[in-house]
C-alpha cells in the first residue's frame, strides 16, 4: 500500500512538473511566420508524460497547463471571449492534448522488446493525436466565436481551419522530430520502474 501511494505522489509530482514546464516553453518565441500560425512546444512534454505514464496523467497535465496558461496569458491577451470559448480553448484543448496516452502500454512493450518500428509508430500516432484533438477544439473555437475576425469574403470555417491547421501542421512537425530523437536515444524516459499511473494499465 504505501509503495502504491509513493508510486501516485511520484505521477502527480511528474504531473505538476511537466505542466509547470510546457507553460514555460509558451515564452518561448513560437511564431513561424505567417501570421496567427504558431507552435505549441508545450505538445512534447505533455506526450512524453502521456507515453510515460498513461492517457489520465498526460490529460491532467494538460489542463493544469491549460489553466496556468488562460490565467497568465489568455487573459493578458484578450483571448478569453467568454466561458464556453475560455473552457474549450483552454482547460479542455490543452488537456486532450494527452489523449496520445492510449499508447503508452503499446509503446512500453515495443520499447522493452526491441521492436523499433514499432516504437516510432506508436510514438508519432501519439503525437498525431494529441495535436490533432487541441487544434480541433481551437479550429471549432475559431469557426463560432472568431469568425469575425476572418478575412472578407473568406467563410469562417475555412480561416478557422487556415488558421489552426497550420498551427497544427507546425506544431506537430516540431514534436514529432524531438519525440524521435527521444525514443531513440532516451528510451528509459518512456518506461518509469513502476507502471502504477492514472489512467493507464501496462
Amino acid at each position: 500500500m504505501l509503495s502504491k501511494n509513493s508510486d501516485k505522489l511520484l505521477i502527480l509530482v511528474e504531473i505538476a512538473v511537466i505542466a509547470a514546464f510546457a507553460m514555460a516553453l509558451e515564452y518561448i518565441p513560437h511564431k513561424t511566420g505567417i501570421s496567427s500560425v504558431e507552435m505549441s512546444y508545450g505538445i512534447i512534454p505533455i506526450t512524453v508524460l502521456a507515453l510515460r505514464r498513461g492517457t489520465g496523467a498526460g490529460m491532467a497535465a494538460g489542463l493544469t497547463w491549460g489553466v496556468l496558461d488562460l490565467l497568465l496569458i489568455g487573459f493578458s491577451e484578450g483571448s478569453f471571449l467568454n466561458v464556453v470559448q475560455g473552457m474549450l480553448e483552454y482547460p479542455i484543448a490543452f488537456a486532450v492534448a494527452g489523449l496520445g496516452g492510449i499508447f503508452a502500454g503499446r509503446l512500453q512493450t515495443a520499447i522493452k522488446d526491441g521492436q523499433l518500428g514499432r516504437v516510432f509508430g506508436y510514438a508519432w500516432a501519439a503525437v498525431v493525436l494529441g495535436t490533432v484533438a487541441k487544434y480541433f477544439c481551437h479550429f471549432l473555437a475559431g469557426w463560432v466565436f472568431w469568425g469575425s475576425y476572418a478575412p472578407k469574403g473568406m467563410p469562417a470555417w475555412l480561416y478557422s481551419l487556415a488558421i489552426n491547421g497550420g498551427s497544427a501542421i507546425a506544431s506537430g512537425l516540431v514534436a514529432l522530430i524531438v519525440v524521435t530523437v527521444l525514443v531513440t536515444s532516451v528510451k528509459q524516459l518512456f518506461v518509469p520502474k513502476r507502471t502504477v499511473g492514472l489512467g493507464h494499465a501496462a
